[in-house]
């Protein structure tokens, strides 16, 4: 889940980092300034299943999650948050650009209440923000599972299971559609693959080190993620 900023030195193919800039609608190179977006939206998905062992109890471990306020911000760090909300948050993720292009993803997201044990966090539209080219509709949901520690039966440990499906439309200029359309599609889906794993992965272990960090407890293993 933690992230820090991107440069174009990721991606090397020069067609995943232009197609990447283009989500921004707004080419920053003035050759381009006059295409037309005449295409439909090119729709890419990703399904992201991670889980975080905790040290305490379900409940212990509730109380930190619903006070989101004071963790955050500081779990987020090094991308940019600016709370637009009770329970939400606009979040820039990184800087991505190369060629004359560049894009800083904004996404709006709403901490929902837990229900039930269930903690959602939705997509929510960021005030004031222009049309940037995409739209994102980002959907995950965690759940608190309690069992014994392996370490000391008479201890419990939390394991926090967690499910992501995020759905990105990019509306790309008409340079983006004379690719073939199977290059633009892979291109597309495996940078998304990339900027989730690359965010949710340091974001977990995140939560993980502020948790155990705020309640003076040792750290837990790490566990295995899968990216489907």
């Amino acid at each position: 889940m933690q992230s820090q900023p991107t440069d174009s030195s990721d991606f090397a193919n020069p067609n995943f980092t232009r197609s990447t800039d283009a989500m921004s609608g707004t080419p920053s190179h003035p050759a381009h300034g006059t295409e037309m977006l005449l295409h439909e939206p090119t729709i890419f998905s990703s399904r992201f299943i991670d889980s975080m062992e905790m040290n305490a109890d379900a409940r212990t471990v509730a109380r930190y999650l619903d006070l989101h306020q004071e963790w955050f911000h500081r779990c987020a760090h090094p991308m940019h948050v600016e709370p637009i909300g009770q329970n939400s948050y606009a979040l820039i993720i990184g800087h991505f650009g190369a060629f004359g292009y560049d894009v800083e993803p904004k996404i709006g997201l709403d901490l929902l209440p837990q229900q039930e044990g269930i903690y959602r966090i939705e997509t929510v539209p960021v005030p004031d923000e222009a049309a940037l080219g995409y739209e994102v509709d980002f959907q995950a949901a965690m759940n608190l599972v309690e069992h014994p520690s392996q370490a000391d039966p008479t201890a419990k440990m939390t394991q926090i299971q967690w499910q992501l499906d995020l759905q990105v439309a990019i509306q790309f200029p008409r340079f983006i559609h004379a690719l073939p359309e199977s290059l633009v599609r892979n291109t597309g889906d495996r940078l998304l693959r990339q900027v989730v794993r690359q965010v949710s992965r340091r974001l977990t272990h995140k939560v993980q080190e502020d948790f155990h960090a705020s309640l003076n407890l040792s750290m837990p293993k790490r566990t295995r993620r899968k990216l489907l």
